[in-house]
């Protein structure tokens, strides 16, 4: 599942339509009909999270490309697309995509201050929604998109090995500054995650993520699911300490 960093390089190879004109539209995407977009002039893109936000007059189209999602510009899927976009100077397609159409204004849906990519990305809110779940665990709470709008599993790995801290600790049993800690890290991270995402790098500069050795204590990882999330954790027993 691409993760917030990868949305906003999504975002930038969109921009060369925006202004443009949808002269054709087609897809499979169940409840949304594409033929509703032809005519109509592309007039931003944003993003929040996972979510494409193609923002035309009187309505925006959300796209998550979900767990197996791709998208394709001026390129074709070998099946046939969630949702394809023509303009006059080229063809937008996303492929195993979930399409929907919004009405209502943009913000009065998104919380922009839980963007992890945003500008206007709150540390203070992140950690007020942090201590308003005492008991769930950590690594559950690196993958709610209301707290963490755009972390994933990359993320959410990278950052609990970057502060010192076990997947498996109950947010209520973590210090505060513990969790300060690991807020600037989710954020330091995803920038650094961009950077090397647009230089093809990313995986040369991971420490804990699909790695089978601890680069401080040169011992094995243990790769566990982890959470009610059940999803991949890759930990070192003897550095990331667990509260709990």
């Amino acid at each position: 599942m691409p993760e917030g960093p990868s949305i906003l390089i999504l975002k930038e190879k969109l921009l060369p339509f925006k202004g443009k004109k949808v002269i054709d539209a087609n897809g499979y995407a169940k409840g949304f009909d594409a033929d509703m977009l032809i005519g109509k002039t592309l007039k931003d893109i944003k993003t929040w999270g996972k979510h494409t936000l193609l923002c035309f007059p009187k309505f925006t189209v959300r796209v998550h490309l979900m767990l197996f999602g791709s998208y394709y510009i001026n390129d074709r899927p070998k099946k046939n697309a969630s949702l394809h976009m023509q303009f006059a100077n080229g063809e937008v397609n996303f492929s195993i995509s979930s399409i929907k159409l919004i009405e209502e204004p943009l913000d009065d849906l998104y919380d922009w201050s839980a963007d992890i990519m945003s500008r206007k990305w709150d540390d203070d809110k992140a950690l007020a929604k942090l201590k308003a779940k005492p008991k769930m665990m950590i690594c559950d709470a690196l993958l709610d998109q209301k707290i963490f709008s755009g972390s994933g599993n990359i993320i959410k790995n990278e950052s609990l090995f970057r502060a010192h801290l076990h997947p498996e600790s109950v947010i209520g049993e973590i210090p505060d500054a513990k969790l300060k800690d690991l807020i600037t890290e989710v954020v330091k991270f995803s920038g650094e995650f961009l950077k090397y995402r647009k230089a093809g790098t990313l995986i040369k500069h991971l420490e804990a993520y699909e790695k089978d050795i601890c680069p401080r204590n040169l011992i094995p990882f243990h790769k566990t699911d982890t959470g009610k999330t059940k999803r991949h954790s890759y930990y070192c027993e003897k550095c990331q300490e667990l509260f709990d």
